[in-house]
């Protein structure tokens, strides 16, 4: 029998959800691990608590086969899946064709992710595409709503979006900006929310409260990852981009993982626990990932009905952040989560005369900036009308070239532009995300930086310096609050000021969202 919707489940119903994750096959030849994980996911089509199986897209960069081919045979056997989606791999062109693919052969979920860096290709390593980003392919999917049926009715049902988001982040930039991304991420057409791995109910509460005090108001999947002691490892190294084990739960997987078991009842109560925390604080379901056979499922699930009267306790026992992680909101001592309060460190940190102290220690180079894009390049401003009629008169008498000329002889050397035509600098606080993001991300950071360093290159993120630079301004929290940045390539190699003057780069095609 088919089993209902996710979609019904989490729109029509308040059921608690329970989602399982499985990774395709590897090769040919599927390994061990991929043959385990395969086997498991047919084991779970006849387990009625089962919602929905998702599959992942090249998870870590790593090259498997296509997830569409597992996800026919579920949908065969009457279980609905979600299909994650990365854009590592795809064009904007690419990633349409995969949506209407996947509309054709039945899949109505997809997970939208920007996607790990690629590790292995053939041959070398593979180039990542990163055309669009997570918040791009959201809205690309979300088009597909509103595209008219094959009769040309407007029947078409549109896919079902999923979006992440990594509140498990230490310093207090990554986790606003990546909370403003979500924001960003709902209002270009997001349906539900899973967020990153990470073994902190606090964090989990400061994600929900966040959600509900800004109206974001969208079913939440807690992920839950049942951990080895290897996988342990690799999270608390930073191995695998934004998952985040502590120092602190380290030392306890490695005593556990010492004992006769190997560790193997301590990781299964530990999720059950995190499920039960999940199902008591109000989130939608949970999102079961780490390799799990269908006995180990059915024990995760038992254990957390057996834990759920505990709840409150068991979120105070599991929060394990690392040292020194910001936290929004204020802590309740009564019960160890958040209250609606900012944290005390925070809020004195956004008063008046604490950005006026900042102010005062921004740089001159950005100070430059600001006032030069407020007389000159800001639409309405008298320098952009009178650029926009200079402009004009240039690419009529064809001196269009040598000023492009001019144009990249001045940013090269102050931006590192690499002359996409399509400028963002008034986006990212007059840094550029072409050259110094290695995923061009142009609407708020990636989930994979670690302690605002980059995932794939050993230098700040991006998006880390321009919250340091807006927040003495009182802009952190708005940074976001407009369209998404999609990219025209047709303009790359084209003067981006021209561009901009003539109302042809992504400001003159932005709309009221």
């Amino acid at each position: 029998m088919t089993k209902p919707t996710l979609r019904h489940l989490l729109e029509e119903t308040d059921a608690f959800v329970t989602v399982t994750e499985v990774v395709p096959a590897r090769g040919l030849a599927p390994d061990a691990l991929s043959r385990r994980s395969l086997e498991a996911a047919r084991a779970l089509v006849d387990d009625p608590r089962i919602a929905a199986i998702s599959i992942t897209d090249n998870a870590g960069g790593h090259v498997m086969s296509n997830p569409v081919v597992l996800a026919e045979e579920l949908l065969g056997r009457g279980q609905d899946v979600i299909v994650h989606v990365a854009c590592r791999d795809r064009s904007r062109n690419g990633l349409l064709s995969l949506a209407w693919e996947l509309e054709r052969r039945g899949v109505r979920n997809v997970l939208a992710v920007s996607g790990d860096h690629p590790v292995e290709g053939f041959r070398g390593l593979s180039e990542p595409v990163f055309d669009v980003d997570s918040v791009g392919l959201v809205a690309l999917c979300h088009g597909l709503v509103n595209e008219p049926g094959p009769d040309g009715d407007g029947t078409a049902p549109g896919l079902y979006i999923g979006a992440a988001v990594s509140p498990f982040k230490r310093l207090e930039a990554e986790a606003i900006l990546q909370y403003l991304k979500l924001g960003l991420k709902i209002r270009a057409g997001a349906d539900y929310i899973i967020p990153q791995l990470g073994y902190d109910a606090r964090k989990w509460d400061e994600l929900l409260r966040w959600m509900r005090l800004h109206d974001l108001r969208r079913p939440v999947l807690a992920n839950v990852y049942v951990l080895t002691r290897t996988v342990a490892r690799l999270f608390n190294a930073n191995r695998i981009p934004g998952c985040v084990v502590s120092d602190e739960l380290l030392a306890t997987v490695e005593r556990a993982a010492a004992g006769p078991d190997r560790g193997r009842a301590f990781f299964l109560e530990l999720a059950a626990k995190q499920v039960a925390i999940a199902r008591g604080m109000g989130f939608r379901g949970a999102y079961l990932a780490g390799h799990l056979p269908a006995v180990d499922v059915d024990r995760v699930l038992a254990l957390a009905d057996g834990f759920a009267p505990d709840w409150p306790d068991l979120a105070r026992e599991v929060q394990h952040s690392p040292k020194g992680t910001f936290f929004a909101y204020r802590r309740d001592p009564a019960t160890g989560l958040g209250t609606d309060e900012l944290d005390p460190r925070y809020a004195r940190s956004i008063t008046p005369a604490a950005r006026a102290g900042a102010r005062r220690r921004a740089s001159p180079w950005y100070r430059f900036n600001r006032l030069a894009h407020d007389h000159v390049f800001a639409p309405g401003s008298a320098g952009f009308r009178a650029a926009g009629r200079a402009y004009e008169r240039v690419e009529r008498w064809h001196l269009d070239r040598p000023l492009h000329v001019l144009e990249q002889a001045l940013k090269i050397p102050l931006y590192d532009c690499r002359d996409c035509g399509d400028c963002s600098l008034p986006d990212v606080a007059y840094l550029c995300p072409e050259s110094q993001c290695p995923k061009g991300e142009r609407n708020g950071p990636c989930g994979g930086s670690h302690d605002g360093t980059c995932e794939v290159l050993p230098r700040r993120c991006v998006w880390v310096r321009a919250y340091e630079r807006l927040k003495p301004y009182g802009e952190e929290l708005t940074v976001l609050d407009r369209p998404p940045v999609i990219v025209d390539n047709a303009l790359r190699r084209t003067s981006a000021w021209a561009n901009t003057f003539r109302g042809r780069d992504h400001f003159s095609r932005e709309t009221p969202s």
